[in-house]
């Protein structure tokens, strides 16, 4: 009797407990998703901020989503191409030696970091779902090519814009090869932190397995070759069609993470009034990165607290970034000591809050993307870092 009597108070409990985690849920979803809201709506109207949400989302969708789609299709086939004729191959032959010590990856990776240079972050993508590229890298390590990617995104575009200022206080070559040199150590940093936790969950020895859209269409090594014709065009082909996989797989994410980041980022239009357009929002992280200038100053010495705003923006978009810079350029309010902060930072975060939730989706890993990110964080601020004190070194030799 006294058994029964304590299941059946057990079996209260347990319904008490169940009917707590019913309304507790919903109703600390309810008070953050107002909140999230009414922080928003109060200075920008909430007419506004639903107008600027979806105008940011179709602009993103256009200009930046197709955009990436078509870098992906067109170094899918890239990839595919330098696969079936051998390249992957003697380039990890090649560079692993210097890979190795430098990133803990095999000389493969190499070849990720010209794609992501020459293009964007999910030019990587287009690399990791090719079976002859994948084969290099053992599961700890594959991963990990999110974070080496990023950190040089859009590396060539950033580089070429920076060299295109006109500023004062040193030569702007010099500032961006400084600046390209702060995003390797940035890069390097990324990714041996990412190593540090992709170890603990994978171990060292398993090796990643084939790509299943590649492996499924690779001809038998038994069976004959097509003569070389045929072998660009199907390579070329079949590495397109991942990337098109890629691209739409990488949509949500990118408009989603990106669209915060841009209402958190950017602030009202010319005129300093709310119209609904497209990439408004409250400037909040740049007013409470303006709250810690006291730790920012040091870390890169910014000319002016106006410069605290192109990392912040570069947390979601490069592009975006770069905008702010040649405005603070015209302005007169950053020097080629700043070009080369910014030139480390915009390359090394490259609006990696907006892709590595998307980019690790596509991976099918998406409980990696917190480690990713916060091992990013890290490595963004050790190339702006680094670029800072270099910079000041080089132009204490030059005098």
């Amino acid at each position: 009797m006294k058994a029964k009597l304590k299941r059946n108070r057990e079996a209260e409990s347990g319904n008490s407990v169940s009917r707590l985690k019913f309304w507790v849920s919903p109703l600390i979803f309810l008070v953050v998703f107002v909140g999230l809201m009414l922080l928003f709506a109060i200075p920008m109207g909430l007419p506004n901020v639903l107008s600027t949400v979806m105008n940011t989302a179709f602009a993103l969708l256009i200009d930046t989503c197709f955009y990436i789609m078509a870098i992906a299709v067109i170094m899918g086939a890239v990839a595919a191409l330098l696969t079936e004729f051998g390249v992957v191959a003697l380039l990890n032959q090649m560079l692993n030696p210097l890979m190795k010590p430098l990133y803990g990856l095999p000389g493969a990776a190499a070849l990720g970091i010209v794609t992501t240079y020459l293009s964007d972050n999910p030019a990587i993508l287009s690399l990791a779902e090719d079976a002859g590229f994948r084969k290099y890298f053992k599961k700890y390590q594959f991963y990990a090519l999110t974070n080496l990617g990023t950190a040089f995104g859009m590396g060539v575009i950033v580089s070429t814009f920076m060299l295109g200022l006109n500023v004062t206080g040193g030569n702007v070559v010099i500032a961006v090869l400084v600046g390209n040199l702060g995003a390797i150590i940035g890069s390097i940093v990324s990714t041996r932190l990412m190593l540090l936790q992709t170890k603990k969950i994978f171990g060292i020895e398993e090796y990643e397995d084939e790509a299943p859209a590649i492996a499924e269409n690779r001809s038998s090594s038994s069976a004959k070759k097509p003569g070389i014709g045929m072998r660009v065009l199907n390579a070329a082909l079949t590495g397109g069609k991942s990337g098109v996989e890629i691209g739409l797989a990488i949509i949500p994410g990118v408009i989603v993470v990106c669209t915060l980041v841009m209402l958190l980022t950017k602030g009202p239009s010319a005129d300093g009034t709310y119209t609904g357009a497209a990439f408004e929002g409250i400037a909040l992280l740049p007013r409470a990165a303006e709250k810690i200038k006291f730790i920012l100053q040091p870390l890169f010495g910014f000319a002016s607290s106006d410069a605290i705003a192109v990392p912040i923006t570069a947390l979601g978009s490069a592009g975006a970034a770069t905008g702010i810079v040649k405005e603070l350029a015209t302005a007169g309010l950053v020097n080629a000591h700043d070009i080369a902060v910014f030139t480390a930072m915009c390359m090394c975060w490259s609006g990696y809050l907006s892709t590595h939730a998307s980019m690790m989706q596509a991976l099918h890993r998406p409980e990696l993307t917190g480690k990713a990110i916060v091992s990013h964080t890290v490595g963004g601020l050790a190339a702006g870092f680094a670029a800072n004190w270099l910079f000041k070194l080089i132009s204490l030799i030059a005098h």
